[in-house]
């Protein structure tokens, strides 16, 4: 028993291998933007037409991840990673060699989109919640933090290899990482779907996980996708989800050329996207750990949508560059609470047995608001020739969601 208890529980394994592969898949898709002047400057394709790709590349993402959510609950996550990582592979090898708009929206809109949903969040983070109960939030915040660990990392060595060897070479050297990152680590991180497959109990306890404690509060092992569609705080959550990534996004699209309007150079504009992903990575940590350490983890979650609405007020009375960068650090920090918090709030509401279909279909209103807020923002500006009423929207929105998120149930708990 002695020896047995000195063993590391294979779930801090499986938080490694999630990590690596949302670093590898996300740092992938923040890294497109590097590609968009060397592409148009080639082929002299607009920009526009160019961004269409990471468009569709989202859609195709946020409409995946309901099947492949579906697939988590039932299939050892490995299976849907390695198959990910392969179409992924395929995707940017094939768009190093595209010659017209549509080849690549079928390369890197379509079929990108289909690999990156299995080796997004849904599949990583599911996986990592059905290993924990009492340390969930610790445990899926420090997966989470591969989101903004891959952006920090792949998008300046992306940056160097399009710089030094071109475009092309850019996509053929993410396939070869997205390979190596998604078929290696999943054959040997996620063989299995829960513990209890291992002869395991979710936190290495040396004790039966007891279901009726997730009974107790309304969990039956595993819900329908009729009954969660009938539950209002499905609902509530989706909304309050797509909602705010309205808004984020919105901010993300546009807050280079925001800050360019307001006389800051190219450089230092461009910097304060890194130094959101920057805070971002320690404010993941925060909030999945701090949600292990309150009774109801839905305050953790407000406070990151608060932080985030304070955030919009200081993007929107932004006057030097200084401000900018405290902007980007505090919005930065709060927009860490969604990566960690979403999965954590859907498992205390319908158990982990379904995680993987809930989280699918959030995923899905995720993307589609994350799809329309660039296009509200430039919509916007184009009206009425500024940013202004695009952030004060996104304050609204963000102060509703953080409402709303606080006015949620629990099962008997509440």
């Amino acid at each position: 028993m002695a020896d047995r208890q000195k063993n590391i529980f294979w779930g801090w394994y499986v938080v490694l291998g999630a990590f690596l592969v949302l670093a590898v898949n996300y740092g992938v898709r923040y890294s497109f933007g590097i590609f968009l002047k060397p592409m148009a400057e080639e082929y002299g394709w607009s920009r526009s037409v160019i961004s269409l790709g990471a468009s569709l590349n989202m859609l195709v993402y946020s409409f995946c991840s309901i099947f492949v959510g579906k697939m988590v609950d039932r299939v050892a996550p490995g299976r849907i990673i390695t198959a990910g990582a392969l179409i992924v592979s395929l995707s940017l090898f094939l768009a190093a060699f595209v010659q017209n708009p549509l080849t690549f929206y079928l390369a890197y809109g379509l079929l990108c989109g289909i690999g990156s949903a299995g080796m997004g969040v849904v599949v990583c983070n599911s996986s990592v919640a059905k290993w924990f109960h009492k340390k969930r939030g610790t445990a899926v915040g420090l997966a989470a933090t591969g989101i903004s660990g891959g952006a920090m990392a792949l998008t300046p060595l992306a940056g160097y290899i399009v710089k030094i060897y071109g475009w092309q070479m850019g996509f053929l050297s993410l396939a070869v990482m997205s390979f190596l990152i998604g078929v290696v680590l999943s054959r040997v991180f996620f063989r299995k779907t829960v513990p209890e497959a291992y002869g395991l109990y979710p936190d290495g306890e040396q004790k039966a996980w007891d279901p009726a404690e997730e009974k107790a509060d309304g969990h039956p092992e595993r819900l329908s996708r009729r009954v969660v569609i009938r539950n209002p705080q499905f609902w509530i959550l989706a909304a309050s989800f797509g909602l705010s990534y309205l808004a984020i996004m919105s901010v993300f699209i546009h807050q280079v050329p925001y800050a360019l309007d307001h006389g800051i150079t190219k450089v230092a504009a461009a910097s304060s996207l890194a130094a959101v992903s920057c805070s971002a990575f320690f404010g993941q940590f925060f909030f999945g750990w701090l949600s292990d350490r309150i009774r109801k983890p839905k305050y953790a979650a407000a406070l990151g949508f608060l932080i985030m609405s304070f955030g919009m007020y200081l993007l929107l009375n932004m006057k030097s560059l200084e401000m900018l960068y405290f902007f980007a650090i505090v919005f930065g920090f709060g927009y860490g609470c969604l990566a960690p918090m979403t999965p954590i709030l859907l498992a205390e509401r319908f158990g982990r047995h379904a995680l993987g279909a809930v989280y699918g279909l959030v995923t899905f209103f995720i993307g589609f608001g994350g799809g329309l807020g660039p296009f509200l923002a430039g919509y916007m500006y184009d009206h009425f020739g500024s940013y202004r009423h695009i952030w004060l929207f996104n304050i609204v929105i963000l102060l509703c969601v953080t409402i709303t998120i606080l006015s949620l149930k629990t099962g008997k708990n509440e």
